[in-house]
């Protein structure tokens, strides 16, 4: 992340891809072709340094990242713009990733704020960060989120072009693509457009307990409802498409209709509006522009496969990046954990992506410690259901501070944990002293009770009786809490 220098003004990351973006633009000028999206390389059957990055990261290879690229299953998100960006990969191929929302409100929140929020959600493992300002300086803050963040940084454009008019009723589709234009040029890797909230799906809400929660979909309802004219991201997509592709922007197609309840979940309105996103997916693909597909939001256990199926089919096998789902509405100020339930299932069912929710959704503006607790409970998920798909050494780190755990190794223990910090002050609450960094016990069963201590006497017992050795991971310990 960001250093402060001696006058305290914030320094910017390194920039990774400058040559590899100059190098492309240059290209790009000679040949007098202007899209620059990872999508229209792959299609040319090109591997770019990002694919590359990528396959590293993921332990793919080059060509089946290119292919998975070029056919829309997974989308690189890297405008041309963010050279500070570590490029990284959604999709049903890769890793099950989570993004982490920050942003300020017209209540609350300055940039030294926001960078601190960024900071917490880069450190404990946000794959990418969305800033969703609504409050006064939006430009100046998205500024310093993206030439601070080596994530890919995702924005809702309708937010600022809210704060550019009096009323919801002036806005215009001349004022989005100004606004779409300024952020690409900006830097943002992706942008949710609600351009699936059609007119004719208003009525399907009535009978609805929330009604639309999405905010940019309730602001296209309401200008649609006063003019009664259809959604203009809707009717300009292409204006918006051809904006996209010279920054290499990808659009994170919004589902302004998604349930707000787990009553509102898989009824009409949300499957309308899905649709409409599969035949928008196809014509951001004509341009060669990376899509992703945004989904729900409030969903019971017993429907979350259903949303997976229906986007596959419809969206075309567009990645899916969902909000949880909540998989019950009964708990404010714990909905991190009923929605990183209905994360984990929609990630095992195929969900590319999941975006957190903070124990203060519903509530209020989240502050550090609520994008910390966010963070972590999704990466509890998205680990999760990378272990149940079979993802290639997802369990490994599982092992390894399991072993850790069986041989009492704590100091291991602790460093192969989430959030290590806490692992250790939980233990260290009963047991401080460094003494018991060596006790084969810990305080909930003490030297007496301990079942793996005891459980260590059989291993010497069979090896001893029936020549049966216990299985040694201290290999694979050293290994993962290097960081290898």
């Amino acid at each position: 992340m960001s250093a402060t220098n001696g006058n305290g003004t914030h320094q910017n990351k390194p920039k990774l891809r400058e040559e590899w973006i100059a190098r492309r633009r240059a290209h790009a000028a000679s040949t007098g072709d202007s899209n620059l999206s990872q999508m229209h390389y792959a299609r040319k059957g090109l591997i770019t340094e990002e694919m590359l990055y990528v396959a590293e990261r993921e332990k793919l290879t080059p060509e089946l990242v290119r292919e998975e690229v070029a056919s829309g299953r997974m989308i690189i998100p890297a405008n041309v713009n963010h050279p500070e960006l570590e490029p990284m990969a959604i999709g049903v191929a890769s890793l099950c990733k989570i993004n982490a929302n920050i942003g300020n409100s017209a209540i609350t929140s300055n940039v030294d704020e926001e960078l601190r929020k960024l900071h917490t959600a880069v450190h404990f493992g946000a794959d990418t960060v969305m800033d969703l300002s609504t409050g006064g300086g939006i430009r100046e803050i998205r500024e310093a989120v993206i030439r601070n963040s080596p994530v890919p940084i995702g924005t809702v454009p309708i937010y600022e072009a809210v704060s550019r008019v009096k009323r919801i009723e002036d806005l215009s589709a001349d004022l989005m693509l100004e606004v779409i234009e300024e952020q690409a040029q900006q830097g943002v890797d992706y942008m949710t457009i609600h351009a699936g909230v059609l007119v004719q799906y208003l009525p399907l809400i009535s009978k609805r307990i929330t009604g639309i929660v999405s905010r940019g979909g309730a602001i296209l309802a309401q200008w649609m409802a006063h003019h009664h004219k259809q959604n203009f991201l809707y009717e300009r997509f292409d204006d918006i498409t051809k904006v996209l592709k010279k920054y290499d922007v990808s659009y994170s197609l919004g589902d302004g209709l998604r349930p707000g309840c787990i009553a509102d979940a898989s009824d009409e309105a949300q499957f309308s509006e899905l649709r409409t996103l599969g035949e928008l997916t196809t014509k951001a693909w004509e341009h060669d522009v990376q899509v992703m597909i945004e989904g729900p939001g409030h969903v019971p256990l017993d429907k979350i496969k259903e949303q997976v199926d229906k986007e596959v089919e419809w969206c075309h096998s567009a990645p899916f990046y969902t909000l949880g789902p909540l998989v019950t509405d009964i708990a404010p100020g714990y909905d991190h954990i009923t929605s990183a339930i209905g994360a984990a299932m929609i990630g095992w069912h195929g969900a590319a992506m999941l975006c957190y929710v903070t124990p203060k959704e519903h509530l209020g503006l989240p502050n550090e410690k609520d994008v910390k607790d966010g963070i972590i409970a999704y990466k509890i998920a998205a680990h999760a259901a990378d272990i149940a798909r079979h993802r290639p050494g997802a369990q490994d780190r599982d092992n390894a501070l399991s072993y850790a755990r069986y041989t009492f190794d704590w100091d291991k223990q602790f460093a192969l944990s989430l959030d290590p910090e806490t692992a250790r002050s939980m233990h260290d609450e009963t047991l401080a002293d460094d003494y018991y960094k060596e006790a084969k016990f810990c305080s909930m069963c003490g030297p007496k009770f301990c079942s793996m201590n005891y459980s260590q006497k059989v291993d010497e017992f069979n090896k001893q009786v029936y020549g049966i050795e216990k299985k040694d991971y201290s290999h694979l310990v050293e290994k993962i809490a290097a960081g290898k």
